[in-house]
């Protein structure tokens, strides 16, 4: 069970002038109460991973309810009306099987993966925790417990705190820049029925994937979730409005006493279903992707400043953001931010079709690689029918980043150009430029 971040999660599908048809090796099923249901069978396969996704994250929480989605993925192990949480880990791991979950900014996910003859089993267990959720005082009162530890834990590691921060301050007093697993004071507030509205917003039929992939068989995974889903509800009358993510950019500074100082400089980026989204993406990898990135051989190799630097884009569905991270002495730090910045500048006017060339293919490599594996593929097909109603062909993906130009790169490199930088860092602060000084270099095109 985790919070995952959008670094850990991205997503190179877009939508296409085919956007009705889908893998035609992809089973594709819409119950007459809105639950879609994707499978891929994958013959070498002897397991098999399947999953309900919720199209509902932190960002789709009411301010009062910051961090309750994270909440919620914990609670449903907890136990149902007709299992106790120790019924449901022993029932599933008599099978050899295993369960998770993770919430992220715009959906929250269950997962088991178990032998393909238990599939059964599976299904029911993760039917009976979004359905039958016990939600007693008892277990809240613990999970609560866990989760500010969680959140402490967070505290204590600047280079997971950094990216919190980063996007507070990008997304200023908006659900989108809120950090996953809330704050001390909102989870211990959390009520049984503060659950439950939540629960009633959005885990609804129409906003669910269950998805599937390996030892799988479609119709009988349809069967199944007709048999085991029936008792979903329907969409509310009135289902509730995702608040618009509006880049702002500015700056968070927090003090610490750690050997490094953890950096992110960021920009506005793009949404998921933008033009720019593949041009972004390989400019990224351009950028800080691998060993023969610019911003690699630049501050690590030529200069020694940092061990590790990255560039990154994440999408989200109605906005984006772009960034750099690093982690150095504090006495480097000025030095870096200047180069990484004259790194961003050079390349969004001198990429090369070379380099282009070099990240589409590291691209697809991680691409192909990813849907070799059940995991994978479950993944990525339940997100792809979530946002675009569809499983996206990987033929189709690999031929969306064949068509991106070289004039498509540069123009989203120097998209970043201009704008109010977020600038976000965590450690000891005596080597960072004032901020004024910051933004005048992260805005300036020349």
């Amino acid at each position: 069970m985790s919070a995952t971040g959008p670094a850990e999660t991205p997503e190179i599908a877009a939508p296409s002038a085919t956007a009705g048809l889908h893998d035609p090796d992809v089973g594709l099923t819409t119950l007459p109460s809105g639950l879609r249901i994707v499978s891929q069978r994958m013959d070498h396969a002897a397991t098999v991973s399947l999953g309900i996704w919720i199209g509902a994250g932190s960002r789709d929480e009411l301010p009062h309810e910051h961090g309750l989605a994270h909440l919620l993925e914990h609670m449903a192990f907890k136990g149902t009306t007709r299992r106790s949480a120790l019924d449901i880990a022993e029932e599933i791991e008599s099978v050899g099987g295993d369960l998770n979950a993770a919430t992220s900014v715009e959906y929250t996910c269950y997962t088991a993966r178990v032998l393909g003859s238990d599939l059964p089993l599976a299904v029911d267990i993760l039917s009976d925790i979004l359905t039958s959720p016990s939600l007693t005082e008892e277990e809240l009162k613990r999970e609560k417990g866990v989760i500010l530890q969680e959140i402490s834990a967070v505290q204590d590691t600047p280079d997971d705190l950094v990216y919190d921060r980063f996007l507070q301050a990008a997304f200023p007093d908006q659900p989108l820049g809120r950090p996953i697993l809330g704050t001390a004071k909102t989870v211990k507030s959390f009520t049984p029925d503060a659950i439950r509205s939540y629960l009633a917003r959005h885990y609804h039929a129409g906003n669910m994937v269950l998805a599937a992939s390996g030892a799988v068989d479609h119709d009988e995974l349809v069967a199944l979730a007709r048999a085991h889903l029936a008792a979903l509800p329907p969409a509310p009358n009135a289902p509730p409005e995702r608040e618009e993510g509006r880049y702002r950019g500015g700056e968070a500074r927090v003090k610490g006493d750690e050997e490094q100082v953890h950096l992110v400089l960021g920009f506005p980026g793009t949404a998921f279903k933008d033009g720019a989204h593949y041009p972004l993406q390989i400019f990224s990898s351009v950028l800080g992707g691998g060993l023969s990135s610019r911003l690699f051989q630049e501050v690590r190799e030529k200069r020694g400043l940092a061990y590790a630097v990255d560039a990154f884009h994440w999408p989200f569905s109605d906005c984006g953001v772009f960034g750099i991270s690093a982690g150095t002495s504090p006495d480097d730090a000025g030095e870096l931010i200047e180069v990484a910045l004259a790194c961003l500048r050079q390349a969004a006017e001198d990429v090369s079709e070379i380099e282009v060339a070099r990240a589409r293919a590291q691209m697809k490599v991680g691409l192909l690689a990813s849907l070799e594996s059940p995991g994978g593929k479950l993944e990525q097909m339940a997100r792809q029918v979530l946002i675009f109603g569809r499983a996206i062909p990987r033929d189709e993906l690999a031929a969306r980043l064949d068509a991106v130009t070289l004039e498509s790169v540069r123009d989203a490199g120097r998209s970043l150009l201009g704008h109010q930088p977020t600038i976000a860092a965590v450690g000891p602060l005596h080597g960072l430029p004032p901020a004024a000084r910051l933004r005048q270099a992260a805005r300036a095109r020349d």
